[in-house]
């Protein structure tokens, strides 16, 4: 891999996953993930959201259960205060900032 094409190999991704909580119904909730490798950001996102509640075991009104939203580069996650390994929860609300 050549040094250009690790700059631009994501490090890290936003996943949306559907959600249920005490206090609110089945909906999308949004994590900040620090691992380059899309799977497995989507199973530490999945591992992060059944600690706050239930998770979708299948599609919700045609939408999927788990979906790796953006890669988030190296740079873009040092903007953002994420560092690797690390799984931030970002709520329910649409992460724009997270996204552009």
């Amino acid at each position: 891999m050549s040094e250009s094409d690790a700059r631009s190999a994501p490090a890290g991704w936003v996943i949306g996953v559907m959600l249920a909580t005490a206090d609110q119904p089945m909906q999308r909730h949004y994590f900040g993930v620090g691992h380059g490798d899309r799977a497995k950001a989507e199973w530490t996102a999945i591992d992060q959201a059944v600690r706050d509640g239930e998770v979708a075991s299948g599609p919700v009104d045609g939408t999927e259960p788990v979906q790796a939203l953006h890669p988030l580069t190296r740079a873009r996650m040092a903007t953002l205060g994420l560092s690797a390994g690390q799984v931030r929860p970002l709520g329910w609300r649409y992460p724009r900032r997270w996204l552009s």
